[in-house]
């Protein structure tokens, strides 16, 4: 979910989302944003800091998404980093 980014002078200008997406997951992610600041008190504070800025709801939903997407990331990373680490130090029989 990534958006056309200007930034001049220090200040930063979104435009739409691309359309090169997967829409299924676009969809999932959407939903699982709207419900996440319920659950989770970080998510909230980011929810509550874009509406602040002025934000629409909608733009609000998005950054939170964009957090959920980071965190998946995370994760993702952490457990193949494992996986690899697993694999390296186990010698197959052979």
């Amino acid at each position: 979910m990534t958006s056309a980014l200007n930034e001049s002078a220090g200040k930063q200008q979104r435009g739409p989302i691309s359309k090169q997406r997967n829409a299924c997951l676009q969809s999932v992610l959407i939903e699982t944003a709207k419900l996440a600041p319920l659950y989770n008190e970080k998510l909230k504070e980011i929810y509550r800091k874009e509406l602040e800025k002025g934000g629409h709801r909608n733009r609000a939903t998005l950054e939170v998404a964009r957090r959920l997407v980071g965190y998946l990331l995370a994760v993702d990373r952490k457990f193949f980093a494992r996986q690899r680490e697993l694999g390296e130090s186990s010698t197959p029989a052979a």
